[in-house]
């Protein structure tokens, strides 16, 4: 039978697979502690302690998960997803990451629109299809605007 792990033991395994951040692994800690809390034991109070020693010891680093998921999800997905994700996890994006995603939306919405569909919509119907796919994934309506209108053409970014 395998030792059980400690919290953080357990915080540290966690975050060896993949960042997280502190709401998300808060959650994921708390699930264990209050399965394994005894009835004197405060689990909450255990946790933080936990994340605490995780943050001074910057085993656990918000920024560190906000440059690790807006990295993967970049090639995908466009500023108002990413921001949404992010603000799911309790962070936000700072002044400089932002203006970073905002200059290369355009080139983004670009490359994911022909990846998916490569010709400019013939009809109506098609460029709505093609405008809605690139909305739901987070795209601003500017950049939909001038991929699908411009069929993933060279437009200048001014």
């Amino acid at each position: 039978m395998k030792p059980r792990l400690s919290l953080k033991g357990l915080g540290l395994q966690i975050l060896a697979q993949r960042e997280n951040s502190r709401s998300e692994l808060r959650r994921k800690l708390l699930r264990h502690a209050r399965a394994e809390a005894a009835e004197e034991s405060n689990p909450v109070e255990q946790v933080e302690a936990v994340l605490d020693w995780l943050q001074a010891n910057r085993y656990l680093c918000e920024e560190r998960f906000v440059e690790s998921r807006v990295h993967a999800r970049t090639a995908r997905f466009g500023n108002l997803r990413i921001r949404h994700e992010l603000a799911q996890h309790g962070v936000a994006l700072g002044a400089d990451a932002a203006q970073q995603l905002k200059d290369s939306e355009l080139a983004r919405a670009r490359d994911v629109w022909s990846r998916k569909f490569g010709q400019r919509a013939v009809d109506a119907a098609e460029r709505a299809r093609q405008m809605r796919f690139l909305a739901g994934r987070g795209f601003s309506s500017e950049a939909i605007h001038r991929v699908v209108q411009g069929g993933g053409q060279g437009v200048d970014d001014d």
